[in-house]
């Protein structure tokens, strides 16, 4: 890692020198604009909108907004003279307990490393603090502006985290807040047996960046020339119309069972999620069940059609035992008239 700040912290009389070093990074593929065509870099100038010349980073300053076409141009001569007194110090306000600090204030963080010999003064401001159980509210002056941060131990290194100013944080300003809406008891009690299903430890590593994933394989086959195969998503069964409450128990439910747990009360009701998988499960089975189905369906008449053959057969037989005594007594009186 590479310093990106060198001062000294201040406490009480004591001062520490240190080097800061950004704590995080962002992990996000990143690409560059160029022409489709021929894949050239697309590079853009700076030019004046009045004298339409490129300009130089030298030549370039800045400028504050009146309003109404006016700007107050500032420059690196008026941002010097700016009374920056923590501006190569991180000076210690007071110290107070972590959970007072609210995470939406929490901006970036930095290591902070001990330089020379303020190793030892540098440890014992860090196990005062790790015993005192508490967060050391700090002013800091980074990238020519003043900022609010805390110190903290992590890892057994001081961390600085900067923070937003209370007046960079936004209120909430939403149309239901000022509706009266209640939720009913069992509701609340339902909703809370939910969280308490669904309880557990955070492990950061458990979690990961498919989309990150994802994108990093389609660029690793377009270097191999090789085409990215796209799994096949499963189709969800639309879900029922349902209440509240039946969500919540569903959803209950359905976190006990990815637990390994054993479904309240037994074998439960069928709920909407579990109609829903019922119905996926269907949709999964083998075509050669639903084959073997049909070609039973099929015999089954086939056997019922012998029986039928039979009783024809029988019938036939019965006529023409029938027809047969009629036909023997016309040859007994053809013999007589032959003798005559």
């Amino acid at each position: 890692m590479r310093a990106i700040w060198k001062g000294a912290v201040s406490f009480g009389l004591v001062s520490i020198g240190v080097k800061l070093y950004s704590a995080t990074e962002e992990k996000d593929i990143r690409f560059h604009q160029v022409h489709r065509d021929d894949g050239g870099r697309i590079r853009y100038k700076r030019t004046c909108s009045v004298c339409g010349e490129e300009v130089t980073y030298d030549d370039i300053a800045k400028g504050y907004d009146l309003g109404g076409g006016e700007l107050v141009i500032l420059t690196d001569e008026d941002f010097a003279d700016l009374p920056l007194t923590s501006s190569r110090a991180i000076d210690v306000l007071e110290f107070v307990p972590a959970e007072q600090v609210d995470p939406i204030l929490y901006n970036k963080a930095y290591f902070l490393e001990p330089e020379g010999t303020a190793t030892k003064p540098y440890v014992l401001l860090r196990d005062a603090l790790a015993d005192s159980e508490r967060v050391a509210i700090v002013k800091v002056a980074l990238r020519q502006r003043e900022q609010l941060a805390t110190l903290r131990v992590r890892d057994g290194v001081l961390l600085l985290n900067t923070m937003l100013w209370p007046d960079e944080v936004r209120t909430p300003d939403f149309g239901f807040l000022g509706e009266d809406l209640k939720v009913r008891p069992p509701e609340l009690a339902m909703a809370s047996s939910l969280i308490d299903s669904m309880a557990g430890e955070f492990q950061p590593d458990a979690f990961t960046d498919d989309y990150r994933a994802a994108l990093q394989e389609v660029i690793d086959a377009k270097v191999e020339g090789r085409e990215v195969v796209q799994p096949e998503e499963e189709e969800v069964a639309p879900a029922a119309a349902v209440d509240l409450m039946a969500a919540l128990k569903a959803s209950v439910e359905r976190a006990r069972v990815a637990r390994g747990e054993a479904p309240s009360g037994g074998a439960a009701e069928p709920t909407p999620i579990s109609s829903a998988r019922s119905a996926q499960q269907a949709a999964k089975t083998p075509a050669k069940k639903t084959a073997a189905r049909k070609t039973a369906e099929k015999k089954t008449p086939a056997k019922k059609a012998e029986p039928a053959k039979k009783t024809a057969e029988k019938k036939t037989a019965q006529k023409k035992a029938t027809k047969a005594p009629a036909r023997k007594p016309a040859e007994k009186k053809a013999a007589p008239r032959k003798s005559a």
